[in-house]
């Protein structure tokens, strides 16, 4: 039921109508148009293709569902109970209707399993909430006469600041609270979308997703690749160029060099250092853009891996960075219509998984660790040689004050003067740029992600059953994720600073 036009490797925008309204009406008729306007009004609204979400009980809720229908919108069902027990709120003919109805829904939720009744049907509202951009309500501005109520649905989404449009149960008359809440454009997945076309990435489709939806994470993972800004490598070098100074300082004083070029050479590296943190300063946005785009593009990946599976899942949803929610919710909403019309064989999906996921992320990370052991070893030694020449140097000092021995003066310029000055000074830029590069944690973090796809790999291997496997496919691609959004926790920390 998409109407959403999707371009060659862009996402569809999609916006969540949920619904509360009572089950009793003095004139159906009139609601029925009434919610078939509202229907309209959003969708003229906003951009992109709007989807319903509520439950089916009698009245309001049959009326909105079949309006939504007869509109072009999807349908996602959320029911307070399972379905044998939701049924025994209807006779057999209405339960017979309510059935025929299910089958039209894209996505059948149920919010409560064992909850006392009246607990069920207020958790379902207040979920319907939580799913929705959107409150539409058919209320008649009365208190509840029950647990679960419309006003009590209305006044949760009123105190989370959700956008509402109430229709007037008596009078048919809307109005719409908190309107400047809803977000119509999205900036995010715009920008995204808006990115130009690359051709990078994986060499193919592992489960055959939609094109656009692999053409998206390419050129994601392009922009991110092309577009790196270098902080790190840049703050480092601010580092080391006031280490630069300090040393010409310090000569300057341990040797008595009063030279006019060693005096415009310590400014040539303070001014270098203070045109580098400018830059940085400057290049911060570019880091925004570049963290987004990063994310954007291992989320996708993340979603092309399980796009195999026989059912979406909430993945990235449960993430819960605000940001990426209507990325979130658009792979997690395709995948559900793909997999619903192209299952993939359990044997060809674990293969496929394993080799082209599991083996692709084990490169990745022993890549790396290949890469950051070496560099954290080599600044631990200078760190420690640092530390403990300086150490001798002022204990040699120490020892020579205290017996009034005589030194040469070269031994005083040298290992009294420059020497526990720059030593110090050298060891502190060796843990600052460790620091900056967040080199200890990497580390340990590429070993630990080799042991967990290790184990993945080999569990996989052997699952019998799509619940087990999926099981574990979701448990692989979590720990994947949540090594993404650290980094991405990290990234912004340090932008901030």
């Amino acid at each position: 039921m998409s109407t959403t036009d999707v371009g060659s490797s862009r996402l569809p925008l999609f916006h969540i109508v949920g619904f509360s309204g009572h089950r009793v009406l003095a004139n159906p008729d009139a609601i029925a148009a009434a919610l078939a306007d509202a229907l309209r009004f959003l969708r003229e609204s906003a951009p992109g293709e709007w989807l319903a979400l509520s439950s089916v009980a009698s009245g309001s809720d049959q009326l909105f569902v079949a309006e939504a229908l007869k509109a072009g919108l999807s349908w996602h069902a959320i029911l307070p109970l399972p379905t044998a027990d939701f049924a025994t709120d209807f006779g057999a003919p209405e339960w017979a209707d309510v059935q025929r109805l299910l089958t039209r829904a894209e996505h059948v939720q149920v919010t409560s399993e064992g909850a006392p009744r009246e607990d069920a049907y207020l958790d379902c509202g207040t979920e319907t909430v939580n799913g929705a951009d959107l409150l539409l309500a058919v209320w008649d501005g009365e208190e509840a006469r029950g647990k679960g109520g419309t006003a009590e649905i209305v006044n949760y989404a009123r105190s989370i600041g959700r956008p509402i449009v109430i229709i007037d149960a008596n009078t048919c008359e809307r109005r719409v609270e908190n309107w400047g809440a809803l977000d119509l454009r999205e900036t995010t997945l715009n920008g995204l979308n808006g990115l130009p076309d690359a051709t990078t990435g994986w060499a193919q489709n592992p489960f055959q997703a939609p094109d656009h939806i692999f053409a998206f994470q390419q050129k994601c993972d392009h922009a991110a690749s092309a577009t790196a800004p270098g902080v790190r490598r840049m703050t480092t070098s601010t580092v080391l160029l006031h280490v630069l100074a300090t040393f010409i300082a310090a000569a300057g004083l341990a040797f008595g060099l009063h030279l006019a070029s060693l005096a415009w050479a310590k400014l040539v590296c303070l001014g270098a250092g203070v045109l580098a943190a400018f830059v940085l300063h400057e290049r911060m946005h570019s880091e925004r853009s570049w963290v987004k785009c990063r994310l954007a593009a291992e989320f996708c990946r993340s979603a092309l891996a399980t796009w195999g599976l026989p059912r979406a899942t909430n993945l990235l949803q449960d993430l819960d960075l605000p940001v990426f929610h209507h990325l979130a919710r658009s792979l997690r909403i395709l995948h559900a219509r793909s997999a619903a019309v192209n299952p993939v064989p359990i044997e060809h999906f674990q293969r496929v998984y394993r080799e082209m996921r599991i083996e692709d992320q084990l490169t990745y990370y022993r890549r790396q660790e290949g890469r950051s052991l070496p560099s954290l070893r080599r600044l631990r030694a200078v760190f420690w040689a640092a530390t403990a020449l300086a150490m001798i140097c002022v204990a040699i000092y120490a020892v020579t004050l205290s017996f009034g021995a005589h030194v040469t003066p070269w031994l005083q310029h040298t290992v009294f003067d420059f020497l526990p000055i720059m030593l110090p000074v050298a060891a502190a830029a060796t843990i600052s740029i460790i620091s900056i590069n967040d080199l200890q944690r990497r580390v340990a973090r590429y070993r630990d992600m080799q042991a967990t796809l290790s184990a993945s790999r080999a569990q996989i291997a052997y699952c019998a059953t799509w619940n087990s496997l999926e099981r574990l496919v979701l448990r692989t691609e979590k720990a994947l994720l949540q090594e993404v959004v650290e980094w991405h926790s990290l990234a912004s920390f340090s932008e901030s600073h």
